[in-house]
């Protein structure tokens, strides 16, 4: 599994509303049965607005999608879905929501 790598959501409960896993950790931590993760929502789903920097929103397999980044989150690896998309070009932008997150700036 590699960072920035976008996944299928297999949680039966919640790929409904959140197809998408994005897989943020470094691929130095590759050896772990965990992966960092960020919930892409439908952007369908959502009742408010989300906070753009914070929330960037991205279009996957033709559905608009938001990046939650509030909801980070460990997942085991098992329950990873199959890749879909590589988000390396968008970096910038999840690395910038991931700052904001976590210090503020």
């Amino acid at each position: 599994m590699a960072q920035f790598t976008v996944h299928r959501n297999n949680n039966p409960k919640s790929k409904t509303g959140i197809p998408y896993l994005l897989d943020v950790q470094s691929n130095l931590l590759a050896e772990l049965n965990t992966r960092v993760v960020v919930p892409l929502y439908l952007r369908k789903s959502l009742h408010t607005k989300p906070i753009t920097r914070l929330m960037p929103e991205f279009t996957i397999e033709n559905k608009k999608t938001v990046l939650m980044t509030p909801q980070l989150a460990g997942v085991s690896i098992k329950n990873i879905g199959e890749p879909v998309a590589d988000f390396s070009a968008h970096r910038d932008e999840i690395i910038a929501a991931l700052d904001l997150l976590v210090t503020g700036v």
